[in-house]
């Protein structure tokens, strides 16, 4: 069995399109999600509804991410916050949260924040950031020592993340496995391709590749200018060029 593991889209509809056709041509069978669908992107509301339609597909599993949460629970408190810590994102968190309906406010509350799943005999635990927190960071250079400090309450085999928007991976010494999915819709690699997961699964067994995807950046970044609140053009650019994750 192949599974497709994305996560932070981030409102990067052309991405998103890309990688999907990828996914179908290697015969994925499942989709697990892994949140951060919307927020400071180029176009979140088609993100959004897109995932919706498939919320209840036997095919999709479906978690919620940190900006997820922020978006679905938008009170000004929040802004001022995060205007403290990241002014551009909180721009955009602003901009987002007012241009979105209800039903799509509803999607991004009902999901849950991890979710334990069962696939051949593989238990494979889904979060965003790590089992502790949904904004905690895997890394690629986090120290082995920290990761198992975060699975030490872990029955799963596997766990699955994303947040950082870095692909990496580890095997803790009690022989679980972590994989961080990277990103869709804003990769931090040097070559910022979309980025994403598939774990292959036979007889109870399983391998992981990180797939790198092109697609349309400078048409993505253009979209995201033209949504036109502050800061916009500095996101922009880090689809093209991702000097630094946050601003």
């Amino acid at each position: 069995m192949k599974i497709a593991v994305i996560s932070d889209i981030h409102g990067n509809m052309d991405a998103l399109e890309a990688v999907m056709k990828d996914i179908q041509s290697k015969n994925c069978e499942k989709i697990f999600v892994l949140g951060d669908y919307a927020m400071a992107g180029p176009e979140p509301y088609a993100v959004i509804d897109y995932f919706a339609k498939h919320q209840f597909d036997s095919e999709y599993k479906m978690i919620q991410g940190n900006t997820d949460a922020m978006l679905a629970n938008y009170t000004d408190d929040e802004y001022e916050y995060l205007k403290k810590k990241s002014p551009v994102m909180a721009e955009a968190l602003k901009h987002d949260f007012f241009g979105i309906n209800y039903i799509q406010r509803s999607f991004l509350q009902s999901l849950p924040i991890q979710l334990e799943v069962d696939e051949e005999g593989v238990k494979i635990l889904l979060v965003h950031g790590s089992p502790r927190k949904n904004n905690e960071d895997i890394l690629p250079d986090t120290p082995i020592e920290e990761v198992e400090k975060m699975l030490a309450n872990v029955d799963a085999d596997v766990v699955l993340c994303g947040h950082t928007h870095i692909p990496c991976g580890f095997q803790t010494r009690n022989k679980k496995t972590v994989v961080n999915a990277g990103s869709v819709g804003r990769p931090f690699t040097p070559d910022p391709k979309s980025c994403y997961l598939i774990m292959d699964i036979e007889h109870g067994r399983y391998a992981f590749e990180h797939r790198f995807v092109a697609y349309n950046k400078e048409r993505a970044a253009q979209k995201l200018r033209d949504r036109g609140f502050e800061g916009a053009d500095k996101i922009a650019a880090m689809l093209l060029n991702p000097e630094v994750r946050h601003f």
